[in-house]
């Protein structure tokens, strides 16, 4: 099934699924990519993925995301220099399926932008380029080979009958023969994509592949047919989900460590995880005017990297602290009314969108050049609004996770990546066991943080 998409308000029905249950019952299939059942597709949709016997289905086969990556901007490289090459993206995606579909954008586009040719296969076991030897799959648009991807706009491929294990690494290349603008990427990757100059979107070999990127360009999400899975956790969030501060090439962010902790599980549905994380993102606009391509604000982007997300049952939202740190436009100091207001709209739109909104508290920048008692003052206000049920549906406290219990404004040593804001490797995974606490699918650990669970916004 092959769509364009303009960023235009749709309609969805709500879905009337409890998310924080285990044994969780079959969602109604409902108008919308968000709940896209969709036929049957040809090729058969039977559930031949590793792992789980047929008594752990839990719905019809669908269409649900297993990976992600919000669009900020385009490309630092010069205007044409991906004309006539071929771009090829490594992802880990979440939870597997027996059909594959990709999702393209061209949201920070200007011109539309033709792709000729573009492919999806299994990542080879040494990594890099290659891939696994019989899995290469020519991807359609509409039953034809190439698309035109409208100017802030994107399209999804047609399924591809490939068998997608859990946590697989994918390859998708993209042949773009000509572009009259930078491309619009994410360019926080932490890892590493390639390029070839001209067609080269079916060879299995990556040899030709000698152009490096740290940023993944047009390819925007995954999505996999499967019966195994109840739906998709979305995380909506700023460079602390993106991923800032976890080690390059080791998908170590909190929302990898989620994907890996809940695939774990011995019991219960399985559960896509997509990450929206967008370094710098905020809670509230950036004053007057159209929002910025490279940096929507979590508002703003609620629609395209959220509610627009096959199988989305679970937002995750972890903003609000750049809305501190970074001072908007028009020069007004930090507000936590105004930032907790934001995030209160924000959970409502979801919310009326039949999603659980899960939201965090704000983590320690404690020592960083930023940081002074007046901020501090704005962050704990939020928090305590937060942690007061007024918020969200139910809050993971990140900053319990993190900080440091002798010095609470500072994150703890063990989980700071360096500069005193962004979490290493440690502090993400406290984060990932936190938030899987907070879906109800793992006990919190001694010590951790739980979810605090909310009956009711509030006033």
């Amino acid at each position: 099934m092959y769509r364009y998409e303009h960023r235009t308000a749709r309609t969805w029905w709500c879905v009337l699924l409890s998310i924080l249950v285990v044994a969780c019952t079959a969602a109604a299939v409902t108008a919308g990519r968000r709940h896209d059942a969709g036929p049957a597709p040809a090729g058969g949709s039977g559930d031949r993925g590793p792992g789980r016997a047929q008594a752990d289905r839990v719905a019809a086969p669908r269409w649900v995301g297993t990976w992600s990556a919000a669009a900020s901007g385009t490309g630092p490289d010069a205007p044409r220099e991906h004309g006539g090459t071929s771009l090829r993206s490594v992802v880990r995606i979440s939870v597997g399926g027996s059909r594959v579909r990709v999702e393209l954008s061209n949201a920070a586009g200007r011109e539309p932008l033709a792709v000729a040719h573009a492919t999806v296969a299994l990542a080879a076991p040494e990594g890099g380029p290659d891939t696994e030897a019989g899995t290469m799959r020519r991807l359609a648009f509409g039953g034809r080979p190439s698309v035109t991807v409208p100017a802030a706009g994107t399209v999804t491929s047609d399924g591809a009958a490939l068998t997608v294990p859990d946590g697989a690494d994918l390859v998708v290349t993209t042949y773009v023969p000509v572009t009259a603008g930078g491309l619009t990427h994410h360019p926080h990757a932490l890892r590493t994509s390639y390029s070839a100059r001209g067609d080269r979107a079916a060879d299995p070999s990556g040899r030709a592949f000698t152009g490096r990127s740290s940023s993944w360009r047009l390819l925007a999400g995954v999505e996999v047919w499967t019966a195994r899975a109840e739906g998709a956790v979305v995380a909506l969030g700023d460079s602390l989900t993106d991923g800032i501060g976890s080690t390059p090439e080791a998908n170590r962010r909190w929302t990898d460590v989620l994907a890996r902790r809940l695939l774990s599980q011995r019991q219960g549905p399985r559960w896509g995880v997509l990450n929206q994380g967008i370094a710098g993102n905020r809670v509230l606009p950036r004053g007057t005017g159209p929002a910025p391509v490279t940096n929507p604000s979590g508002t703003e982007r609620l629609e395209r990297d959220v509610l627009h997300e096959a199988g989305a049952r679970v937002v995750v939202v972890e903003l609000g602290l750049n809305d501190i740190l970074i001072p908007p436009p028009e020069n007004r100091p930090p507000d936590a009314r105004r930032i907790v207001a934001g995030l209160r709209a924000l959970t409502e739109r979801a919310r009326g969108e039949g999603l659980r909104v899960v939201g965090s508290t704000l983590t320690p920048f404690g020592g960083s050049r930023a940081w002074n008692p007046r901020l501090e003052e704005v962050r704990q206000e939020v928090n305590r609004q937060i942690r007061a049920g007024r918020v969200f549906d139910a809050v993971v406290d990140f900053d319990r996770a993190l900080r440091d219990p002798s010095h609470p404004s500072r994150l703890l040593r063990a989980h700071d990546s360096g500069d005193r804001v962004h979490p290493g490797d440690s502090g993400h995974r406290a984060m990932a066991d936190a938030v899987a606490a907070a879906l109800g699918l793992l006990p919190a650990a001694a010590g951790g943080a739980p979810a605090v669970p909310v009956h009711g916004s509030g006033p």
